[in-house]
């Protein structure tokens, strides 16, 4: 079975309080659990970590090369600017899709540029919850 890591960073813990006109209202716990279903359904085994700490999501990023076929990996603002991410993601060579429940590109230009986007499979941004469930469906056809 393969193996699926989903990886949230800072602040998306208060995902469903922080701004809900912007991420909504669902909490990450039940993001988490429909993410954990998807993949179960799909044959897929998916693990969940959040942290805000960004050597922690460094730290869970090459544990990866243990124990997980592929990352799904929301940065948030950690997106912009951490190039220890995207050095983390480029070394441990497991296909990452990067998410976001807003569409980054109509917010704040800060937040127009990843730097993790190059080291990346792709990009899911602007459908909400739904982008994690669009990842899910990416990553079981790049592991096909």
């Amino acid at each position: 079975m393969k193996k699926v890591l989903l990886i949230h960073g800072p602040n998306l813990n208060l995902t469903g309080l922080r701004e809900p006109g912007i991420y909504g209202t669902d909490t990450l716990a039940s993001i988490n659990a429909e993410v954990v279903d998807k993949c179960a359904k799909l044959n897929m085994d998916c693990s969940v970590f959040q942290s805000n700490s960004e050597g922690a999501l460094i730290d869970r990023i090459h544990a990866a090369r243990e124990d997980c076929d592929a990352i799904i990996f929301n940065a948030g603002a950690y997106t912009h600017y951490s190039y220890a991410l995207r050095d983390a993601i480029a070394a441990v060579r497991l296909p990452c899709i990067e998410v976001h429940m807003s569409n980054v590109h109509a917010r704040e230009e800060f937040r127009h540029h990843s730097v993790l986007a190059p080291v990346c499979a792709g990009v899911i941004a602007g459908f909400g919850k739904h982008s994690y469930l669009l990842a899910v469906d990416a990553v079981k056809a790049i592991l096909e």
